[in-house]
């Protein structure tokens, strides 16, 4: 039988970061975590309850109120997050969310908080993850690390499109380059846990290759390490 492996999957916004984990987890009867999905369902909290980032108080206070879980949704095949019971996949998604997550990953606290519900979802292994740390800081030990980029331009085109698809007709393809670019500048600089690849793990870079040849690709980096 297999060995169970975990699955880093690291790299900037808007990179297909989720996409190719599902794939790989779906293709390997493995368990997807989407954490950056965790740090919005944080975000839209604060939001919620109106506690500003500065309030660190009030936010130590709110996080053990916190309960994250995903639910499967077979005909969309996607993972919804759930937060205190209540499906808030589309809230999470907002140019609100997008435009404060970056900010509240760099609370540690907040980043305290999540790692230990990442770490102790892996114990038993077969988890495929994807994130901004999962490589450097969340799985350090996992079998496969991944890290995936694209041209800013590509993947700000990317995320465009899809907020669009959901009904956005406000948003502008600049606004989504600019927070895009933010957000890459906040993610790499952040003195607790910065966006970078791990030391040994398996660059990526998508911006001229398909979601198939990506998925064949990684999967095959997969099969490696498990047989």
């Amino acid at each position: 039988m297999p060995r169970k492996i975990n699955i880093a999957i690291d790299g900037y916004s808007s990179c297909g970061k989720g996409t190719l984990a599902k794939q790989l987890a779906k293709a390997l009867n493995y368990l997807f975590i989407d954490t950056g999905a965790m740090y919005r369902a944080v975000t839209y909290a604060l939001l919620e309850n109106r506690i500003e980032i500065s309030d660190q108080i009030s936010i130590e206070k709110l996080l053990p109120q916190l309960e994250i879980n995903f639910i499967y949704r077979p005909d969309e095949n996607y993972n919804h997050t759930i937060l205190n019971g209540v499906d808030i996949e589309d809230e999470i998604r907002s140019m609100e969310v997008s435009n404060l997550v970056s900010p509240v990953s760099k609370i540690d606290i907040v980043r305290s908080f999540l790692v230990r519900q990442q770490r102790k979802i892996g114990e038993n292994k077969g988890v495929v993850m994807d994130g901004r740390d999962i490589g450097t800081v969340v799985f350090p030990d996992a079998e496969l690390k991944i890290f995936m980029t694209a041209k800013p331009e590509i993947r700000a085109r990317r995320r465009f499109e899809e907020l669009r698809r959901n009904g956005d007709e406000l948003v502008t393809f600049d606004e989504v380059l600019e927070n895009l670019n933010s957000r890459d500048l906040q993610d790499s600089s952040r003195a607790n846990s910065p966006l970078k690849p791990a030391s040994d793990a398996k660059v990526l870079d998508n911006s001229f290759i398909t979601r198939d040849e990506q998925f064949h690709i990684s999967l095959e980096w997969a099969l490696e390490k498990i047989n």
